[in-house]
């Protein structure tokens, strides 16, 4: 059972209240989720395919990331969902924006890393496949082929 905080919109704890994923989340509460883009020192981004047993299964996400466990700070959250889900051990990621959707707060993490591209690990139910890709690569890619809107955003607003 994972058990998450609870939060206003503004981000704040809401005293005495968890939430157990899987279960409604209430009008107007929200829980916390973070997601971290990599880009290696050489150019490169990093995208991760989904299991195909997932939602989305067999589409390919520019970020790691996943819900934040009780207690764990965003910054947590995120060193320890990049680790999970690439094997990428790193504490340096630069916060680059905040949104709210829906009942989620989304933090999101930029990692530059200079990490081996072959060590990338694989998650077991999470993801199938990687793929490093330049920038021109990463925004020829089909709306069809990638996850999220906010992927697609992140995307559309590379330099």
């Amino acid at each position: 059972m994972e058990v998450w905080d609870a939060y206003t919109k503004d981000f704040e704890k809401i005293k005495d209240m968890t939430l157990i994923r899987g279960e409604r989340i209430p009008e107007g509460v929200y829980h916390l989720v973070c997601d971290v883009i990599v880009k290696h020192v050489d150019g490169d981004w990093l995208l991760m395919q989904r299991d195909s047993r997932k939602h989305y299964g067999g589409m390919w996400e520019a970020t790691a990331g996943g819900s934040a466990l009780q207690g764990e700070s965003p910054l947590e959250c995120a060193v320890r969902e990049l680790r999970e889900e690439t094997g990428i051990e790193s504490e340096e990621l630069r916060e680059i924006g905040c949104v709210v959707d829906q009942n989620t707060i989304y933090f999101e993490y930029l990692c530059v890393t200079n990490c081996a591209k072959h060590s990338v690990m694989l998650q077991e139910g999470e993801t199938s496949a990687y793929q490093w890709v330049s920038r021109d690569e990463l925004k020829s890619m089909k709306k069809s082929e990638l996850v999220t809107k906010r992927c697609q955003k992140f995307i559309s607003e590379l330099q």
